[in-house]
């Protein structure tokens, strides 16, 4: 396959000064990559811009400068004290938010590299996929989704792009971070389409969480289409990470052996592999070469896939990419299963753990009283976060509070709650 070079510089002026364009569209000048991209590679030039007209960086690419605004969020900085698994306590050598989504990165950029689509915004998109997440984990989503289901709940991936679009204050033009709609697009459908089945044999599709539909009422992001291939990368790379990585802190945790590991689906011949060529090891090293070379069989994986399903759809862009009835990229039928037969091991293994069950328990409980004590006393809310309550009514007051709880660092939530209720919660 022969990819070209495309240097493209668009530049948009005017003797009256910025040009007020509409939603949507990029000012000059659009900075194009020096790098070969593959035909069906999401181009900065081809960008369908920015919802606040802004004026383009001439050194860098509009994905880049959206990378760049992730990494400088508030959101992102708070990734540091949110887990992943373990809450906070457990230790330093466990993940966070922050250091899983910077795997991701890492996966999602060299995965990019391989196939000749855009880093920038399979990074972007990589970097922002766990914006939205709450404090403690699956449990704390959990929690606040059931104290707010008469609000429409809460979902994560809505609530990143709810951050991104509003609640982060961070430049004086807008509110948000004025991301380009590609990358909007990634954060939101990463996982797949969103509104109507494509073909009549997909199962329906829930409705929409409100932030995603409000927002796409306003500037539709097609979410009945595929994201682009850099999305859906991400999205994998997201995958690939989180099992690799919940192996290496449920072995550190002792939540299960390395003998138990050895019978586990995909990861245990990987295992024996390991001990037969090295004998007994110390856990750190073990656990270096298994996920180095259980880390390379699923990218390979995905790129053999990925690789023939290209040839065989033979997209001419990356609009041809979005209007496939299926993805492009993706683990083959084998691996899935496989990875699939593993995750399930990892659920029983970790998730339903007694230690975790325990501390998530306890979790739940911090989020739910949180919530309910600032329901009903808005007072104790920061001044910014107090100011826009009251005016929609106890639905608005809800809503303001859920925005709050959400994002919130474990320590935070464990010290707020210490104070609006009297009580220090220890989550061992």
């Amino acid at each position: 396959m022969k990819y070209h070079r495309s240097y493209v510089v668009v530049v948009m002026s005017s003797a009256k000064g910025q040009i007020q364009a509409p939603p949507g569209h990029l000012l000059g000048p659009v900075f194009a990559p020096p790098m070969p991209l593959a035909p069906f590679a999401t181009r900065p030039a081809d960008s369908r811009g920015r919802f606040y007209p802004e004026n383009e960086s001439a050194t860098r690419t509009c994905y880049s400068r959206d990378r760049d605004r992730v990494i400088h969020s508030s959101a992102f900085r708070r990734l540091k004290h949110k887990t992943q698994v373990f809450v906070q306590h457990e230790g330093d050598y466990y993940r966070t938010r922050l250091t899983h989504s910077i795997e991701v990165a890492q996966l999602a950029r060299s995965l990019s590299r391989s196939l000749a689509v855009d880093e920038d915004l399979a990074e972007a998109v990589a970097l922002a996929h766990d914006l939205g997440h709450t404090p403690f984990g699956h449990s704390g989503e959990e929690a606040l989704n059931a104290v707010t289901s008469d609000i429409g709940g809460f979902d994560h991936n809505a609530h990143a792009l709810r951050l991104v679009t509003k609640l982060e204050h961070r430049y004086a033009d807008f509110d948000g971070l004025n991301l380009t709609w590609e990358t909007l697009e990634g954060l939101v459908k990463h996982n797949g389409p969103l509104g109507a089945p494509l073909r009549p044999s997909h199962d329906a599709r829930p409705e929409l969480p409100a932030p995603i539909a409000s927002f796409d009422a306003r500037w539709p992001l097609d979410l009945q289409n595929w994201p682009g291939l850099e999305a859906q990368i991400a999205a994998l790379a997201d995958d690939i990470a989180y099992i690799n990585h919940d192996i290496d802190d449920g072995l550190r945790a002792g939540l299960f052996e390395v003998r138990d590991l050895v019978q586990a689906p995909l990861a245990g011949p990987h295992a024996e592999r390991v001990r037969t060529r090295y004998g007994e090891l110390e856990l750190s090293r073990f656990i270096g070469e298994l996920i180095r070379t259980l880390m390379s069989a699923l990218t390979d994986d995905v790129l053999n896939e990925t690789g023939g399903r290209l040839g065989r759809a033979r997209p001419r862009s990356g609009a041809a990419v979005r209007h496939q009835t299926d993805a492009l990229a993706g683990f083959s039928d084998a691996m899935l299963r496989e990875v699939q037969a593993l995750k399930r091991f990892l659920y029983e293994r970790m998730y339903r753990h007694p230690r975790v069950i325990g501390s998530m328990a306890k979790a739940k409980e911090v989020v739910i009283g949180l919530f309910e004590a600032l329901v009903e006393n808005p007072k104790l809310l920061p001044p910014d976060w107090m100011a826009q309550c009251g005016q929609g009514g106890d639905s608005a007051t809800r809503r303001v509070v859920r925005d709050y709880i959400a994002g919130m660092t474990d320590n935070y939530a464990l010290t707020e709650y210490s104070r609006i209720l009297g009580t220090r919660v220890s989550l061992d």
